[in-house]
């Protein structure tokens, strides 16, 4: 058994996913622009995330862009039976890197079809469409053009499942009205818990949850009580805020990602922390 077993595993459809996953973002360059400084090793990481049992990748095509995409390829295809990608549309990058919206039906078939060639795949397993009404959070809007098409492209056969990113509640609602809807993707961690009720609301329609920036994401996760907790656990602190939200709901998928082989076996080691009550409620203080 695999020490990323420990954690368990989720339904993303009909696959099951390893609820400690991994996510593709620093394997491109800086600012998600351009390739990375050692495409081996970006490479190797990949391969050990595969290899310690990790079955749940996150990755996109406007990621680099094309690059991590290529790279995932490269590294992991032809892929096992068991592994899962899931992909995210909606964001097309400017030629310094912006990140410019890309909601329209044009932009989302382009979208699914790069992503396809990209990753070397017939059908993509799962794809989430990110919201870009306002890019640093969730901003309410209508969502129909963008969610039409991409179901277009479901009953073409070239998604099997489909998701959410940088929602509102109101917005996983409408997307739920209109079709299936296996995952929703947006930021959330120890000092951002604006999703808390949505969590349960989802936890009990057997939907997933998938924070990003579970860390903190450009300002990193930083506490005493963070450390304390840590130190009482003979654990890092990176370490106890990603067992804090493996023990807040089961349907919540970690995709922590990174480029050193190192702090990918310091996240998977995240699954062996156990918190004691009274650190989950020192824990969840820090929000306020």
């Amino acid at each position: 058994m695999s020490e990323v077993s420990r954690a368990g595993t989720w339904l993303l459809g009909e696959k099951s996913v390893s609820r400690m996953g991994y996510g593709t973002m620093q394997l491109a360059g800086p600012q998600v622009f351009g390739p990375p400084r050692d495409r081996n090793a970006a490479i190797s990481v990949l391969r050990a995330a595969l290899e310690s049992g990790i079955t749940h990748f996150d990755t996109s095509d406007f990621y680099g862009p094309h690059i991590t995409n290529q790279i995932v390829r490269e590294a992991l295809s032809p892929y096992r039976d068991d592994v899962t990608l899931v992909t995210k549309i909606g964001v097309k990058r400017g030629e310094k890197g912006q990140w410019n919206r890309a909601l329209t039906p044009e932009a989302i078939n382009e979208a699914v079809h790069d992503n396809l060639r990209n990753l070397g795949l017939e059908v993509l397993d799962v794809v989430n469409l990110r919201l870009m009404f306002n890019p640093a959070k969730p901003v309410e809007g209508d969502i129909t053009e963008p969610l039409e098409a991409l179901i277009a492209l479901k009953e073409q056969g070239l998604i099997r499942e489909l998701g959410i990113s940088n929602a509102t509640l109101q917005q996983v609602t409408q997307a739920r009205s209109m079709t299936e809807i296996v995952c929703v993707q947006n930021m959330y961690n120890l000092a951002n818990r604006q999703d808390d009720a949505m969590i349960d609301l989802l936890a009990a329609e057997n939907i997933a949850y998938v924070p990003f920036f579970p860390l903190g994401g450009f300002t990193p996760l930083q506490s005493a009580e963070l450390d304390r907790v840590a130190a009482e656990h003979d654990a890092t602190p990176k370490q106890v805020a990603l067992a804090w939200l493996l023990q807040r709901s089961p349907n919540i998928l970690l995709i922590p990602g990174t480029s050193s082989l190192a702090h990918l076996r310091e996240n998977i080691a995240s699954v062996n922390v156990e918190l004691s009550d009274d650190a989950v409620a020192e824990l969840d203080a820090i929000a306020g």
